[in-house]
């Protein structure tokens, strides 16, 4: 049967490449189909359920031929969680399209013609790798085809992830292959419990429920951390599932809850309650001990970020003389993980609370040479606080996936250190800021490190030495 454009269902679509996103891509009659659940060398049968003037978007309903990078999927969740895109490609090929992706943007991007590409760093671990993960609880569960076909209901107490696009149904994790299987014991043991005592889940849409969120972080050293976020502060209630979740989970090191009576979901301005233990967790990396509160940020691949500092340490080549900053410096783990080979780091963020942790973790590991600042980058990073604090030799940078302003790029390079290292999670808006530097700086290395297998997400090192030999 001969594909047209207008059919819904089209057959034998040839997948030869695959998209930002995850997406296999193909091509029918000079259009390009974006296809959910293919991989690059599957041929297949697709329905489109999107259409628009240059391109289609599908899934596949059939696949004709494998694809020899295909593989079975771990995940009984796979395809409707949207987590973990390429659970059903091979690992060797996420690392082949992960590289090309970071080849790709500083060509397209940051304007680099022929980028010099160190290979990328596999992560050890392809599953259970991640030390934090956020599960919502709701009163409405989100159903699959088939689940509606047989008219299953949907209003049902339910703990698990948004589905991708819709804010007001929650997929019902039974089993997620991220986090440690203790994860999904509590969590599952959390919702028994709840539905047990007749605990209300959250309803979006209506702002009512009593049981919100919770958020699970752990540490290599075996430390548990799990915050339960309440809407309402019914303090029976709460010493009922805290109190059970205590006796029943001696392995949790720090229990801690919030109480969140908001429209939204943010925790950064609300008080964290200690229930039982410590009100932070602690993770070692290389002998350093890294206190980890509430709402602090930490690299999710804990045995994956100290390759990823490794790197970072090397390419900013400190000889012991240095002036470094570090910028949206978290906890203050890298200003830590270099202080030892610099003559001095300043780091930089506008969490208050991270910045706390960050001065507590260099006074646990007796770590004199370095200095933390609270307070937004653009109005923080100023010629004030240069003439106070001293001009950089090095500087290191890892914002968040939004990048940084155009502002605080040209304030880098208006101080001219002789190195900046950027490390960041999105490398499209990492090439985005390099475009601005490359007048004065030239691209040195580049380190793509898997921090996020089963994911399309790559992390990216890059090192910019000064053009200007003086400056």
């Amino acid at each position: 049967m001969e594909n047209t454009i207008n059919q819904f269902l089209l057959e034998k679509v040839s997948i030869t490449d695959t998209a930002e996103n995850g997406n296999g891509v193909g091509r029918v009659d000079n259009l390009v189909v974006f296809v959910e659940g293919a991989v690059p060398g599957d041929v297949v049968d697709v329905h489109v359920y999107k259409k628009k003037k240059k391109y289609r978007e599908a899934k596949v309903v059939r696949i004709i031929e494998a694809s020899a990078d295909r593989i079975e999927p771990v995940c009984q969740h796979f395809g409707t969680c949207g987590g973990c895109r390429w659970q059903h490609m091979s690992y060797a090929k996420q690392l082949f399209f992960k590289q090309r992706q970071v080849e790709e943007v500083l060509k397209r991007i940051g304007n680099i013609e022929n980028p010099v590409i160190s290979p990328i760093l596999a992560s050890s671990s392809q599953y259970f790798y991640r030390n934090k993960l956020d599960f919502s609880c709701s009163n409405k569960r989100w159903l699959t085809r088939e689940e509606l076909d047989a008219g299953i209901p949907m209003k049902e107490d339910v703990i698990g992830f948004h589905v991708p696009g819709r804010f007001d149904k929650i997929l019902n994790i039974e089993r997620c292959h991220l986090q440690d299987e203790l994860s999904n014991t509590i969590r599952n043991e959390i919702k028994r419990f709840s539905i047990e005592n007749k605990f209300q889940f959250f309803d979006v849409v209506e702002q009512e429920g009593f049981l919100r969120d919770i958020i699970f972080r752990s540490t290599s050293t075996g430390e548990w951390m799990l915050i339960v976020i309440f809407k309402d502060d019914d303090r029976e209630k709460i010493n009922l599932l805290l109190n059970h979740l205590k006796i029943s989970f001696p392995e949790i090191t720090s229990l801690l809850y919030i109480i969140n009576p908001k429209r939204n979901a943010t925790i950064f301005d609300l008080p964290v309650n200690v229930f039982h233990g410590r009100d932070h967790i602690f993770e070692e990396m290389e002998g350093l001990k890294f206190k980890i509160s509430a709402k602090s940020f930490y690299q999710t691949n804990s045995r994956q970020a100290f390759e990823l500092y490794k790197i970072a340490r090397s390419f900013a080549a400190l000889s012991g003389k240095e002036l470094v900053y570090d910028l949206y410096t978290g906890t203050g783990t890298i200003a830590n993980f270099v202080a030892r080979k610099a003559k001095k780091v300043i780091g930089i963020d506008n969490v208050s609370d991270a910045i706390e942790d960050a001065k507590e973790n260099s006074r646990t590991n007796s770590i004199m040479n370095t200095e933390f600042f609270s307070g937004d980058l653009n109005k923080t990073l100023t010629d004030e606080f240069i003439l106070s604090h001293g001009k950089p030799d090095v500087i290191i940078t890892d914002p968040p996936r939004s990048g940084m302003h155009p502002e605080a790029v040209m304030k880098m390079a208006e101080y001219s250190p002789s190195r900046i290292v950027y490390i960041s999670c999105n490398p499209s808006t990492q090439a985005r800021d390099i475009a601005l530097l490359n007048e004065k700086y030239e691209v040195s290395n580049i380190q793509p490190v898997d921090m996020f297998p089963q994911t399309t997400h790559v992390e990216n090192v890059i090192l910019l030495n000064c053009r200007d030999e003086n400056g």
